[in-house]
């Protein structure tokens, strides 16, 4: 091309596309000592290492890192790039994208560590099962109650020996977390003397948040459970406890207007006494749950199979 030949022809004959060409050529030298620094990407846009504000004053790259430093340590703000960005923006007026922000963070190593998402437990499904004994299988789900004095839920969760119809124990709160489920979870355990035991007991819930979180999964690992979780829209797969849920709603929540929660909390108290020590069923021979249990102790009760 130096000897006159067209630009287009010489690019032609070297199989070279045009934009390649005239990438290379306007490179100023700032541009590659900044590559060659490792600064930019090679196969990318120049750097311009400048930025400017809405009134058009031109700033460098070295004093917007600046910038960049006196908002995080300014207040201690805890700000990842996105943020740090809109403050560039509206304290010091700057034309600058997002992306840039995040190299010029990166390059200060001020980004923010990501947060690392744990892997989630795979899910056993509820499997049909025939339990010949007590502890072989607990059931366990949330019901919700209602204070009108004082405007607000309440949470009842409860573990239910399928064999022989006990309420193990329960939790009743204004709140039920993953953490209050386990620590009912673990009184139940004490109770019937088999924490930190090899029992072969499996725990089956529906798929809420409790139950789907690491601290419940974990906990049951710990514990040497097995923990199982019914199908979506199955509630049949958990028939026990939500029988059990019909009638605390039936013969107990439905039939008080509670003025407050203390109210509440001793009614329900009350009604899962009566519910293992004098409720009679039909399943067990017309006695009550817990003295169906003393039977089984004492080497008394008649065999049972149920299935699920």
């Amino acid at each position: 091309m130096s000897y006159g030949y067209p630009v287009t022809k010489v690019l032609r004959i070297l199989q070279l596309n045009k934009s390649t060409y005239y990438y290379n050529i306007n490179k100023d030298s700032n541009t590659k000592l900044l590559e060659e620094q490792n600064i930019v990407n090679k196969g990318g846009r120049p750097i311009s290492g400048l930025s400017k504000t809405n009134n058009g004053k031109v700033i460098s790259d070295e004093q917007v890192k600046e910038y960049i430093c006196e908002i995080i340590e300014s207040k201690g703000l805890c700000y990842g790039y996105y943020k740090i960005t809109i403050m560039l923006k509206r304290k010091f007026k700057l034309i600058i994208n997002k992306k840039k922000v995040y190299r010029l963070c990166k390059e200060l190593n001020v980004l923010r560590s990501q947060r690392q998402v744990k892997p989630k437990h795979p899910r056993k499904i509820a499997q049909n099962r025939e339990i010949t004994k007590p502890n072989s299988l607990w059931e366990v789900d949330i019901k919700y109650g209602y204070i009108n004095g004082e405007d607000r839920f309440f949470y009842i969760a409860s573990f239910l020996d399928v064999y022989d119809r006990n309420i193990v124990e329960y939790h009743m709160g204004l709140l039920c977390t993953a953490e209050d489920i386990v620590i009912t979870l673990k009184r139940a355990l004490m109770k019937r003397n088999l924490y930190n035991k090899e029992t072969g007991l499996v725990i089956r819930s529906d798929n809420g948040p409790q139950f789907i979180s690491h601290k419940f999964e974990d906990t049951c690992k710990e514990l040497n459970l097995e923990h199982e979780r019914i199908p979506f829209k199955s509630p049949n797969k958990n028939a026990h406890i939500e029988s059990f849920h019909r009638l605390l709603e039936d013969e107990c929540l439905s039939r008080y207007e509670f003025k407050s929660y203390a109210e509440s909390y001793e009614t329900v108290s009350e009604y899962m006494k009566s519910y293992n020590k004098v409720r009679i069923h039909s399943s067990l021979g017309y006695i009550s749950p817990m003295e169906f249990y003393q039977k089984i102790l004492d080497g008394t009760a008649k065999s049972l199979i149920v299935k699920l």
